[in-house]
């Protein structure tokens, strides 16, 4: 359902204040991947502790996706 919107779709729900956090692997380390809530990945953190701080820092609102 969510994949289906539209761009002002996404814009009426706050996409543009909202961010997640996704573990991944990168070159077999873990780390965890920093998106916009239109799946755009937008940075990278070693630690979940350190991606919601940087979400924080630009003011987005931080969501966990798993």
């Amino acid at each position: 359902m969510l994949r289906a919107l539209s761009p002002l779709d996404w814009a009426r729900y706050g996409a543009a204040s909202i961010a997640y956090a996704r573990p991944v692997l990168v070159n077999g380390q873990r780390a965890v991947a920093i998106h916009a809530a239109d799946g755009t990945q937008i940075g990278a953190a070693p630690t979940l502790a350190l991606a919601t701080a940087a979400i924080l820092q630009h003011g987005l609102g931080p969501a966990l996706v798993h």
